[in-house]
């Protein structure tokens, strides 16, 4: 059943005044803004598009700088008691191809624990000839040290070699196999101070996964580049978005028949990761990998593994910090959008979830929320503080809780209108607490509530007035956590505009909003001209009928010819550096602070662009911890860097209501299991663009088994909540079933992951890493060890085809709805089994060998931690099974109160299971015996 736009809620009784609109049109929120914006100064939108910069990987005239540079070549190597040092010296002339040659480097390779080696090259010395050349601090970004048992380099895991034969080049081998992980022979060092090469031959057809933060299969691939550069990007596929991970997992497959042994395939994973913050190209071609970044040093760290679950604990232990604790509540739904119009439409959706008997933990508000769209502010019309504070009191006392959004822009009010006043920038603009142009004048952007600055997070009053600032709106409304968007940080026009212009604050944005005459929202996903024929043709004449419109008045511009730019000798071309990285928009000032904005140190967001956000996300922990003393804070964050986990989680950014991209979470959300922050999720049913029944149906039961579980969209664009459509209803409904008696084990999967690294979230070739044709699988998943979820990723589908991994060689599976077990396939030729699926079923198995605790589905977490327990003991083929179970208060930042046990059932007819807990254990449910 599709209950079409709006009317559904009005066929559910759910319709306000202030949220009708028709199936095609205006919201109340859109109407509302464009009435303010009647008289705002619309921004230009060529303001918006910097020069028509080429990206280096698809000029053709691009020079090679392996063709023309020299390399270095070592010297002065010495042994120490921890590895070796040697220095670097150019073995010819400067080359200078994208800019100043450093003439001297320094090698240092450290031994630093068992599985992990330490490789850095930077330059020897730093004076009037490179003094702009940036090297990431310590104190800024945490570097990996010794380990207490650090072990004598002949002993290591990891073993280096150099060689100068014909210019300097290092190898990285694993011991135990001699293979060889990393090796730059056969090309040379390029050493500049906006310029950096170097890569690694890697073998046919390699198993990369990781280089993100980027939207595409999960398996790399050897044809692409990944770009790293954080952006305000509305979630393009390949290309780069919020997020810089410089950290990759490669996957080697051993034996087995192609190497003629009778022997099994074996497999085994090592890491890299390069601690560099500067913009980059991460070149994956058929022949190996090339880094590229335009600035900083070469800091490599590798590790052993050789497993994918060693990797990733020794990356979180040395390098970035084990992920946040994060509340047990947060494990619960959350619900959102863009375009709820005051306190009693969030009312109203809390009610919706109420009448449908549909859990739900946290609402969450958008920019609506602000007057004008300005942080720590509220509209006094439609979120006054009075009744958001009744709101608020009736939200906790039902055990649920609220999230504001909070953006990385402060509105710099007119200077000739007094009753613009605005004084969270008063106040920080005392304590310098903004980022300045080279001059020393204010850096002004523009962002949505019009012209605004930026916090400088590197400035010593900024972090006081954060955290200040945050306390004071935590005073007026209590929120229990905060959603920090916009953190690359985004600018929406290219380049600082000068003080004069603040007279015409506010100002609207360069672009129509959605909902304004113009931008109408027509598109649907895949699939919906089949499932909802006559709305599909009338969307598409409507939407045409929209485009023709808008190119009547489309100024045309010649297209430019592409800007190039040159070395400058003894000094750099901040925002147009000579080599171009292949950013989604180009002109790096694009959607994007630009990169010539100076910090109270000196610093330039060149040098330090991909770590804004995590600087703001550790200044907005720091502030939670403040207002909510001893408590966790809770922090979903849109830009994330290597360490961002230990503060936040992380969610997937302005993806589309399209099954691709319900496909393609999957990948985005392992890759963060790899980056450290795996409480991930996405905006669920998609945020941009309607979304439809079918899809919606599909996506909420996946997102159920992601750790992060929210429903969000854009204004304008039909309401996608659960109670929208009937089916979506049930659907929402049973998976939820499923999640909320899953709960313990998903709170003792994130322990592990705070406490170990652990991935909450896994690929199968995680768990069974000996199987080369799950290197590549992306369209199902494991929740931790022992829950197989294989959704339906495709529009008209009644069933899927899923792997069961392990089945040919032993391994049981349990349908979670019957107990039954998964049958082999006859003939055991095919991997694959065609499973029923219809609309609003989503397949979900047990793994055998596994023991689960569960506690009672209810509409709220606080009632389930109140609810009876129960174990699910899923026996193996040798009729054994083990679980574990972690519990704390949920809230707490150091719990004194926690409990841990440890499940074992052993044997074919007997079970000893002991529990010692304060609610009532009230069955257990046993997968595999024989009666």
């Amino acid at each position: 059943m599709y209950l079409w736009g709006w009317p559904a809620r009005q066929l559910f009784g759910l319709l306000t005044a202030s949220t009708a609109r028709g199936a095609f049109g205006q919201d109340a929120a859109a109407e509302s803004w464009q009435t303010a914006s009647n008289a705002m100064f619309t921004v230009p939108a060529a303001a918006t598009t910097g020069k028509p910069v080429i990206a280096n990987v698809e000029d053709p005239e691009a020079v090679d700088a392996q063709a023309i540079c020299p390399g270095y070549i070592a010297s002065d190597a010495v042994d120490t008691d921890v590895g070796l040092t040697a220095q670097l010296s150019l073995a010819g002339p400067a080359c200078n191809v994208y800019g100043n040659d450093i003439d001297h480097l320094s090698l240092t390779v450290e031994y630093q624990a068992q599985d992990r080696l330490h490789v850095e090259i930077i330059p020897t010395y730093l004076d009037s000839s490179n003094k702009s050349h940036y090297i990431l601090p310590d104190s800024f970004v945490p570097k990996p040290t010794f380990d207490e048992s650090a072990p004598s380099p002949a002993g290591a895991d990891l073993q280096f070699s150099w060689t100068n034969d014909p210019t300097f080049s290092f190898t990285v081998t694993r011991r135990s196999s001699g293979d060889a992980l990393f090796s730059t022979k056969g090309r040379k060092f390029v050493y500049e101070d906006q310029f950096i090469e170097f890569g690694s031959d890697l073998p046919p057809d390699y198993n990369v996964y990781g280089l993100g933060e980027v939207i595409r299969p999960f398996r790399l691939g050897n044809n692409l580049t990944r770009t790293l550069w954080a952006v305000d990007a509305a979630g393009p596929m390949d290309e780069n978005l919020y997020g810089s991970h410089s950290f990759y997992l490669e996957t080697r497959y051993t034996g087995g028949e192609n190497a003629g042994s009778d022997g099994p395939m074996i497999s085994a994973s090592h890491g890299v990761y390069l601690r560099n913050a500067h913009g980059q190209d991460v070149l994956l071609r058929p022949e190996g990998i090339t880094w590229r970044p335009i600035g900083g040093s070469i800091d490599l760290h590798f590790f052993a593994g050789p497993t994918q679950p060693e990797v990733t604990r020794s990356y979180q232990k040395a390098a970035v910090g084990f992920p946040a604790m994060q509340k047990y509540s947060a494990l619960g739904y959350h619900q959102g959008r863009w375009g709820y119009a005051n306190w009693s439409e969030l009312q109203a959706v809390v009610d919706g979830f109420d009448r449908f008997e549909i859990p739900l933990e946290y609402i969450w508000s958008d920019i609506d929320i602000y007057y004008l769209y300005r942080d720590f502010t509220t509209d006094s019309n439609t979120y006054p503080y009075e009744e958001g504070r009744e709101f608020l009191r009736r939200l906790k006392e039902s055990g649920r809780s609220w999230v504001p959004i909070i953006d990385a822009a402060i509105y710099i009010p007119n200077p000739e209108n007094a009753s613009d006043a605005y004084p969270p920038f008063e106040r920080g603009s005392k304590v310098d607490a903004f980022l300045r142009n080279p001059d020393g004048s204010l850096y002004i952007g523009d962002v949505w509530p019009g012209y605004t600055v930026f916090p400088d997070f590197l400035a010593p009053g900024a972090r006081p007035w954060w955290i200040d600032e945050i306390s004071r709106s935590h005073k007026e409304l209590p929120f229990d956590g905060l959603w920090v968007d916009m953190n690359e940080a985004s600018s929406f026009i290219t380049g600082s505009v000068g003080r004069s212009n603040l007279t015409l604050n506010p100002v609207h944005p360069p672009f129509i909003l959605p909902g304004e005459p113009g931008n109408i929202i027509y598109d649907y996903p895949e699939g919906f001209d089949v499932s909802n024929a006559t709305e599909a043709a009338i969307a598409a004449s409507l939407s045409a009928s929209q485009v023709a419109a808008a190119s009547t008045t489309a100024s045309v511009t010649a297209s430019a010819a592409p800007f190039r730019s040159s070395p400058t000798p003894g000094a750099r071309n901040i925002n147009h550096p000579p080599y171009q990285i292949d950013n989604v928009y180009g002109d790096l000032a694009a959607h994007a602070v630009a990169p010539n904005a100076t910090h109270a140190d000196g610093t330039l967001d060149y040098d330090v662009h991909n770590v804004y956000g995590h600087q703001m996300l550790n200044a907005t922990y720091d502030a939670l911890l403040s207002v909510l003393p001893g408590k966790r804070p809770f922090i979903i964050s849109r830009s994330t860097f290597p360490g961002s986990g230990v503060f936040a989680g992380h969610w997937g950014g302005d993806n589309h209501s399209r099954w691709s991209y319900m496909y393609l979470s999957i990948a985005h959300a392992l890759a963060y299991q790899l980056f450290g922050i795996p409480f991930f999720g996405v905006d669920v049913c998609g945020f941009q663009g309607n979304s439809d029944e079918q899809l919606c149906n599909r996506w909420m039961q996946l997102a159920a088994f992601f750790p992060f579980y929210r429903n969000h969209n854009i204004r304008a664009a039909f309401p996608q909540e659960p109670y929208v459509w009937a089916s979506v209803i049930d659907a929402s409904k049973k998976a939820m079933a499923i999640r909320y008696a899953l709960l313990p084990y998903m709170y003792t999967l994130m322990h592990h992951a705070h406490e170990r690294g652990d991935t909450i979230m896994r690929a199968l070739a995680w768990e069974f890493p000996n199987d080369p044709d799950l290197a590549g699988a992306d369209r199902q998943f494991l929740l931790g060890p022992s829950v197989l979820v294989t959704p339906v990723l495709e529009p008209g589908a009644t069933s899927v085809r899923g792997v069961f991994p392990g089945i040919f060689e032993g391994q049981t599976w349990y349908d979670w709805y019957s107990g039954a077990p998964v049958e082999m396939p006859e003939g055991g030729s095919s991997k694959k089994i065609s499973i029923n699926a219809p609309l609003g079923h989503i397949p979900v198995y047990v793994r055998g060998g596994r023991i689960l605790p569960l506690q009672q589905p209810r509409l709220t977490t606080q009632a389930v931690r109140g609810s009876p327990w129960s174990l699910l003991v899923a026996l193996s083929a040798e009729g054994s099974a083990t679980g574990d179970l972690y519990v704390d208060d949920g809230v707490s930042l150091d719990p004194k109160d926690t409990l841990s046990v440890i499940f074992t059932a052993e044997g074919s007819n007997t079970l000893r299971v002991k529990v010692e807990d304060w609610n009532l254990l009230m069955d257990v449910k046993i997968n595999g015996v024989m009666t």
